[in-house]
């Protein structure tokens, strides 16, 4: 077994460098803005990006969302959503989510911080928060909203050789995203962004 390329030291020491600025959707599709309604505003989303140390290495813990939900249906994301009015700020919203999503409480999570917000071409301006999961944790997916929960390795999803650029046709336009396939599961749009904001967090921490 070859040795685990990040550890949580190297992963928590590259979480809270200094931001390499926020991503978009639009980056990949700047056309797409153009067609934004004057005074358009995001609505503030969360999301968890879960960490658990197991014997092979760092994981990370992701869902496949229910395939009968109305919106995102079978894709896979973090745990989290929408800020209510009732949550303290991104970071509480996020928490709320994992506990109702996965059953995961919010003392079984090591915060270590925020990293680099990204804006979905779906309306939301996503706050991630990257935190360590006691390894004892259990996942008990929410019925009706998620399907299954697993884990993939970080070293895998770090790596920018598994980070492809695909597209799909939409309304006649070839419209660009990130992609992380991994066994059968396949992981793309604004989760694999995220963790290539990471990646990147991670590949300038080696370089340094």
């Amino acid at each position: 077994m070859t040795s685990p390329r990040f550890t949580r030291d190297m992963i928590i020491e590259a979480v809270r460098a200094p931001s390499l600025g926020g991503t978009s959707d639009y980056d990949l599709n700047p056309d797409v803005r153009k067609l934004l309604p004057p005074g358009y505003k995001l609505r503030p989303a969360a999301v968890l990006c879960p960490l658990i140390e197991r014997r092979q290495g760092v994981q990370v813990i992701l869902t496949r969302r229910a395939a009968t939900l109305r919106h995102h249906g079978g894709q896979v994301a973090f745990p989290g959503g929408k800020v209510d009015p009732g949550d303290a700020g991104p970071l509480d919203a996020a928490l709320r989510e994992a506990h109702e999503e996965i059953g995961l409480a919010p003392d079984e999570v090591d915060i270590v911080g925020p990293i680099d917000g990204h804006e979905t071409v779906t309306g939301f301006s996503i706050s991630p928060f990257v935190g360590f999961v006691a390894e004892s944790f259990v996942p008990v997916p929410e019925a009706g909203e998620v399907e299954e929960v697993f884990e993939v390795p970080l070293d895998f999803l770090m790596d920018p050789a598994n980070h492809r650029r695909g597209h799909r046709m939409q309304n006649g336009n070839r419209r660009y995203f990130y992609e992380m396939p991994f066994e059968q599961h396949y992981i793309w749009g604004a989760t694999a962004r995220i963790l290539k904001g990471l990646s990147l967090r991670l590949g300038a921490l080696e370089r340094a």
